[in-house]
């Protein structure tokens, strides 16, 4: 049995003798109601598999109940679960509650009183459309048909798949990969950051297969929806599984392609515990289950680059690769050096608006995201929590982007002064400004608050957050990509990976030959995006990053607790690892709560070779197993800021430094 606890401790299988009268309900993979001895409770757990007693000097617990007659846990689930897990120093368990659904009775019932899955069948319609589909990419046939590992750059364009509906040229080829493996009779995991992309996944196979065979796994789902499509999955007959990160672990029958798009979208780092990116999972999964692998987007991250350097990866990008027209605009002589929108990129966008609409890329959100003091320039700040302030619209009260509080009475702390001014413009800002600039012509303005899938051909003014742009019908007749110099100057490991992403996202919106300008950037990131060579930008930053041991040319782990907690898994660690050299450990570092608290809980960084993963994974486990038990012993140590509980990530996807 494994039992369903988020205690590290609990993490391991227990043997359980089954009643007689359980023993015809009882199977591998079902849910069932066990007794914890040293807790007094009943709790939910797993059957892992089922055996002959052997002789104990006491005798066993007895399964209490079962909840559920359905085997909602196959061994291949909890095998990879078990693996993923290990890898990352934490519970399977953890692993487990994102990939299996609470149990919903009425869809359950459902399931079994309709009695199964239906057998997919692709027509010879579809299968000519996906081998025609597919016909330029040779290479990525043959990985399909190999079950090989591949790093692919789509092109960079849409494509209308109706009159009515454009998606991007993704799309469009990964559902014909799933449409070709569905109908040789395996399964496809269709992973995409967000409900946008796998809404463009959805009408690429619109009619291409069966729709009981396409399943969605996603986050917008109901409770009965999600179990119900998890229940389909469990099904001998083969489907397509179309979700977020989580769809990584989907137990499909036979899975013969795992494809994952936008690798970089941080949407796919899974945030709960243990923290597993669904990139490795992926990797993991396709070690011990086979079936292809593909790794697609149109930039590529450091951490795939490093694979296809190593030879773990294919490339098997087109031979000739489509690349759509970036220009670097800067100002001109005699042009205001302040001016956020220089004259190529203004005539540009007048000049495509009479044909259609024109996308323009803005940083953030809101009307000004930043202001500062009028006189001396300082940002301006919540008088009561020191948070950030913002204005609404122009002439509004300014607000804290923390606290929400209005700053009524705002005074400078550094000059007196009581007057602000706006240091940057958001999209509604910007919506304002090129509003005036283009009268007569519809403004439409993309962002968190305000969410747009799509645009028609009208010619309009679409105001876009990254990663918020709406797919425009036929494609967009030019892109303005605009705060380049801003978005860089985060203070991120992989700001440049991160812009290069946005920025290629949002020019592979524009239609074939259409202009896409990057306003105010110079320098290797710029050079990538206009030049289209993203493999090699990546393949720059892993030659920078490696004499300074930053990932992912090695990988980190971060612990936090005690400073004793740290300190005594710091040096288990060494003493089960003696290859780790003295630059493998950063800290511990005091990180206290306040100023007078010296018993915050401390930080260490830990950096270690590939090579070294599971020497290192298994002795922080066995730590934070250590210091739990510990805990429980001592309840009385616990103080009210500081537990004793030891907190360990492995491949932390941002160091902070």
């Amino acid at each position: 049995m494994l039992i369903d606890s988020p205690l590290p401790q609990l993490d391991r299988p227990f043997d359980y003798a089954v009643p007689a009268e359980l023993r015809d309900d009882v199977a591998p993979g079902i849910r069932v109601r066990v007794p914890l001895r040293s807790a007094g409770r009943m709790l939910d757990a797993y059957v892992i598999e089922m055996g002959e007693a052997d002789p104990v000097d006491r005798p066993l617990s007895d399964v209490d109940a079962v909840i559920s007659p359905v085997p909602v846990l196959p061994r291949r689930l909890y095998d990879l679960a078990r693996r993923v897990a290990d890898r990352a120093a934490g519970s399977a368990t953890d692993i487990l509650r994102l990939a299996v659904p609470k149990r919903m009775v009425r869809a359950e019932k459902a399931w079994l009183a309709a009695g199964g899955a239906v057998a997919p069948v692709i027509d010879d319609a579809a299968q000519t459309w996906a081998a025609g589909v597919l016909a330029d990419q040779p290479a990525l046939v043959d990985c399909l048909d190999r079950s090989g590992r591949a790093a692919f750059d789509a092109p960079p364009e849409p494509v209308a798949v109706s009159a009515e509906v454009t998606v991007g040229s993704w799309a469009v080829l990964l559902a014909a990969a799933a449409v070709r493996t569905l109908a040789a009779g395996r399964s496809a995991v269709l992973v995409v950051p967000d409900h946008r992309d796998q809404a463009q996944l959805e009408a690429a196979l619109a009619g291409r297969a069966p729709a009981h065979a396409i399943i969605r796994n996603d986050a917008r789902q109901s409770s009965p929806e999600r179990y119900a499509a998890y229940l389909r999955v469990l099904a001998s007959e083969p489907c397509i599984v179309i979700g977020n990160r989580s769809t990584v672990y989907a137990p499909v029958h036979d899975p013969g392609l795992v494809a994952i798009w936008d690798d970089g979208d941080p949407l796919l780092g899974e945030p709960l515990s243990p923290g597993v990116h669904a990139r490795d999972a992926a990797l993991v999964r396709h070690e011990r289950e086979g079936g292809a692998l593909v790794f697609a987007g149109h930039t590529r991250t450091s951490d795939i680059e490093r694979l296809v350097g190593i030879g773990w990866l294919t490339d098997v990008s087109s031979a000739r690769r489509r690349s759509p027209r970036v220009v670097l605009s800067a100002t001109k002589e005699g042009e205001s050096r302040g001016a956020r929108v220089p004259s190529a990129a203004f005539a540009a966008a007048r000049e495509a608006l009479t044909a259609g609409p024109v996308l323009v890329q803005v940083a953030r959100p809101g009307y000004a995201p930043v202001l500062v003091c009028a006189d001396c320039r300082t940002p301006a700040r919540c008088p009561h929590c020191a948070g950030p302030l913002h204005a609404a619209r122009r002439g509004a009260v300014p607000t804290c982007g923390w606290c929400g509080r209005s700053a009524t009475a705002f005074e400078c702390p550094k000059c007196a002064s009581t007057r602000v001014r706006m240091a940057s413009s958001g999209s509604e800002r910007t919506a304002d400004d090129l509003g005036r600039a283009f009268p007569g012509i519809r403004v439409i303005v993309a962002d968190g608050e305000h969410p747009v899938l799509d645009v028609d051909e009208r010619p309009a003014l679409v105001i876009a957050t990254r990663g918020a742009e709406p797919i425009a019908r036929g494609g967009y007749r030019a892109v303005i990509l605009l705060d380049g110099d801003r978005m860089l100057q985060a203070e991120d490991l992989r700001i440049g990976e991160s812009c290069l992403r946005w920025w290629s996202n949002a020019a592979a919106l524009a239609r074939p030959g259409a202009p896409v300008h990057l306003v105010g950037v110079t320098g290797s990131v710029a050079r990538a995006l206009a030049t289209w060579t993203q493999p090699a930008y990546a393949r720059a930053e892993l030659a920078d990053r490696a004499p300074l041991r930053m990932p992912p040319t090695v990988r980190v782990a971060a612990l936090e607790g005690s400073r004793i907690a740290v300190e005594t898994a710091l040096t288990e660690l060494r003493q089960a690892v003696p290859s780790l050299d003295d630059l493998a450990v950063l800290g511990p570092v005091d990180r206290p709560v306040d100023a007078g608290d010296r018993r915050g809980p401390a930080r260490a960084l830990v950096r270690f070779d590939y090579a070294h993963g599971t020497a290192v994974a298994e002795s922080l486990r066995s730590s934070i197993v250590a210091d739990a038990l510990r805990a429980r012993k001592n309840p009385r140590t616990r103080g009210p800021v500081v537990g004793n509980t030891l907190r360990i990530r492995v491949d932390v996807p941002d160091l902070d430094l």
